[in-house]
């Protein structure tokens, strides 16, 4: 079934205005709210999706690039939040091979005591994913350590555990999601901000007016229910239905770097267990370069662009490089960027980021605006399901059974004529392939593996509708080499306003933009000279 049509979204936008009348309207395209859109309309419900900016902008573009249970919140004892994201997995390995991928990951050890730890506990992990699991884990010797990582360290080591988990692209995941939704006739709208709501005469949320960013044009909406899904913006949007607020958000800053495999290359992850602030670093390998990261900085004010702290940066290269022997320097970082974590305080106690629950968190308050927040990537459509569950029984609608846990998503078949760099598109890369083939072959960037058809089909099948969102979420090129980012923008600029019929001002603007944001990537902040 084909289910890639062209995304008019004039067309899509007077359809909405004229429609009006909804059974569930979702605020926020992140990974919650896509989930939840995805849901409903699988289950019958006339739903639409309101997104402020691009799909996946904020933190669902920013993970740390993993679908799995979290062996730290195993250390932390939230036993069950591993095991149902472990299901979790196992779900989406399943209905998105072309996204998730299994992906081995090593422990150094450095005494008997650690290598004897972390083997039971990664045991523990092996069987709370029961029928799910993906391999069993297991001790290495040190030449074993090495063999996998060959840049570590070898200096006191005396082993290492090897065990599994899976990797997948997040803003690639949003992607398809937005795609599927559609199939089941829900409409996603990216650049369309709610303003504020609309209330019945009991004072409960009836409807919403909304703003097409691009046109400035506002109008109104009718829905049974409205469900909040703004991740670090939930209490912005709980406040325009309530001055009440029944929970709080704790934003949390996490950042990552990419450099060059030739730090750490192996098609293994590396797992560092216990940095100097409490967490774990992870170390994976990724399109073709290496994914570092994270940090847990506390965010007093949230953005929708934030950017990386110089403190947060160093304190990963300097963790990094105590345990590698070919020493990364700033220079030598390809991009960096920073993601907000959702985290919901419980019982109105302050806590350390790192130590708050990555448990979901869904609220219906006396205005009934549903709201949802916490969780993560992995846990995506347990967080939708349960969430739906609540808003069928609270509003009284008709019963009808979440099917999400077995629903494919559009992950295709095998086939040799496919190139490498083209398997992501799952069902569509046949005929993605078969554009490059043809009159859309050009290469735009060899390094990055982007060519002129991955931009046609980023904005006449993916609704991309500026440069970044091309550049940063269809393709992955802003994160994983920013320079060489910016030296494509131009070109992909251009074909973005022939396609979507934009006039020179709308270019201007847009590379400004794009500029913009694309230096706070690069390691030292300042744009290469001969970009200026």
């Amino acid at each position: 079934m084909r289910f890639y049509f062209e995304m008019d979204r004039a067309r899509q936008l007077h359809e909405v205005k004229q429609q009006k009348d909804w059974d569930i309207v979702v605020i926020g395209g992140g990974a919650t709210g896509l989930g939840c859109a995805l849901d409903a309309a699988t289950r019958g419900f006339k739903t639409l999706l309101l997104e402020q900016a691009d799909f996946a902008k904020g933190t669902s573009s920013k993970s740390t690039k993993l679908i799995h249970g979290g062996v730290r919140y195993l250390a932390n004892g939230d036993i069950s939040l591993v095991h149902e994201a472990l299901l979790e997995r196992g779900l989406l390995l399943k209905n998105a091979p072309h996204l998730v991928k299994k992906l081995s990951f090593i422990i150094p050890t450095y005494n008997y005591f650690s290598s004897g730890y972390y083997l039971m506990g990664m045991k523990f992990y092996d069987w709370l994913s029961g029928t799910m699991s993906l391999g069993s884990s297991q001790w290495l010797s040190v030449n074993e350590v090495l063999y996998a990582q060959p840049t570590l360290n070898k200096k006191r080591l005396n082993g290492g555990i090897q065990y599994f988990d899976a990797q997948f692209d997040d803003a690639r995941l949003a992607t398809t999601l937005v795609q599927k939704i559609e199939q089941y006739h829900g409409v996603c709208l990216n650049y369309c901000q709610v303003t504020g709501f609309i209330k019945n005469d009991q004072d409960k949320v009836a409807g919403l007016m909304a703003c097409d960013r691009e046109s400035q044009e506002e109008f109104a909406l009718n829905a049974k229910v409205v469900i909040n899904a703004t991740g670090v913006f939930s209490e912005r949007i709980h406040a325009l239905s309530s001055p009440a607020k029944k929970f709080e958000i704790q934003s949390s800053q996490g950042v990552h770097f990419v450099i060059d495999r030739e730090f750490l290359p192996s098609d293994q992850a590396l797992l560092i267990p216990k940095t100097q602030d409490g967490r774990v670093l992870f170390a994976i390998p990724w399109h073709g370069k290496v994914l570092v990261g994270t940090t847990d900085t506390p965010i007093k004010s949230p953005s929708i662009d934030p950017t990386a702290f110089d403190h947060e940066v160093d304190f990963i290269l300097d963790t990094l490089n105590a345990f590698i022997t070919r020493k990364v320097r700033r220079a030598d970082i390809r991009s960096i960027f920073a993601g907000l974590r959702p985290l919901v305080s419980t019982k109105g106690k302050k806590a350390a980021t790192k130590d708050v629950s990555r448990r979901h968190f869904i609220d219906i308050n006396e205005a009934s605006l549903v709201t949802v927040t916490g969780g993560k990537w992995t846990t995506y459509r347990k967080m939708a399901e349960d969430t739906l569950d609540r808003v069928i029984q609270h509003f009284n609608l008709p019963v009808q059974p979440c099917v999400t846990a077995q629903l494919p998503l559009f992950s295709g078949t095998a086939n040799d004529d496919i190139p490498t760099h083209l398997l992501h598109y799952g069902a569509a890369a046949p005929e993605l392939a078969a554009l490059e083939k043809g009159n859309y072959g050009r290469v735009i960037s060899a390094s990055l593996n982007l060519s002129e058809g991955q931009v046609y089909w980023a904005v006449k099948h993916e609704k991309a509708r500026k440069i970044e969102d091309v550049l940063a979420r269809r393709s992955r090129a802003l994160f994983l080499d920013a320079q060489e980012a910016l030296r494509i923008a131009g070109e992909v600029g251009l074909i973005l306003q022939q396609l979507l019929e934009k006039d020179a001002a709308w270019l201007d603007q847009e590379m400004s933009d794009f500029f913009a944001l694309a230096k706070t990537y690069l390691p030292n902040r300042i744009p290469p000279a001969h970009i200026e």
